[in-house]
């Protein structure tokens, strides 16, 4: 009976949690704001301890995943709506390099200190404070950026060269087996891609690790790594 009830209230948790996750929507990790952060692991938390509590029942379980959710949707929505409460609740974004100067005081109000700087600016590829003109720490707590003028690197635009239409590479390979609808998406078959790697130097697809045609219609080839001996 233990063991039954442990698996009802898993069912209803997974499900639970799937439903919840449907309503407040989709959100990367690294775009979680600190309370969203605190606020998984306390409903982590909270679905871990009830499942495993006997005296809990899955009635209970269900209606602290409903009220967290209501809670939860209500606070999104007060934020989204009225911006009067968006800085208060969510935070706002700080500038810590302004013109190309360090406001110290800023790194302190938010607890940061120059390695720390200098590491999220070597995340976004940025070596030298030198090269940065605006720094703004979201509320998140990523770091985005803008250099200066003579640091950004030059575009298409920039260069004069006529623009081309942008589309997304396909993969036709994968793990050494062939995508067949990517490659009838492509207006290609399998024979014609066989062709294609003999041409490349790969005529068996098993060699392969990854293959794709990019924007340009080029065929571009990843081998497998080889096998380390020993």
């Amino acid at each position: 009976m233990e063991y039954g009830s442990i698996l009802i209230k898993l069912i209803a948790g997974f499900a639970g949690l799937w439903a919840m996750t449907r309503l407040l929507g989709k959100k990367e990790i690294s775009a979680l704001t600190p309370f969203d952060f605190i606020s998984a692991v306390i409903l982590g938390d909270l679905v871990g301890d009830t499942i495993y509590d006997q005296e809990q029942s899955v009635l209970r379980l269900l209606f602290s995943l409903a009220v967290w959710t209501i809670l939860s949707i209500v606070f999104e929505k007060l934020t989204q709506h009225i911006r009067k409460l968006r800085t208060p609740l969510e935070g706002k974004p700080e500038i810590l390099i302004r013109d190309g100067r360090v406001d110290v005081d800023k790194l302190r109000k938010n607890s940061l200190d120059f390695e720390q700087l200098r590491m999220m600016l070597r995340a976004k590829d940025t070596f030298s404070i030198h090269e940065v003109a605006y720094a703004i720490y979201e509320t998140n707590g990523s770091l985005s950026i803008l250099k200066k003028p003579q640091y950004e690197p030059a575009t298409r635009g920039d260069l004069k060269l006529p623009l081309q239409d942008v589309r997304l590479p396909r993969s036709v390979v994968e793990d050494g087996e062939v995508q067949p609808d990517m490659l009838e998406r492509l207006g290609l078959n399998e024979q014609q891609l066989r062709q294609k790697l003999h041409e490349k130097g790969c005529p068996d697809v098993r060699s392969i690790a990854y293959a794709e045609i990019n924007q340009d219609g080029e065929l571009c080839i990843i081998p497998r790594a080889p096998k380390e001996s020993g």
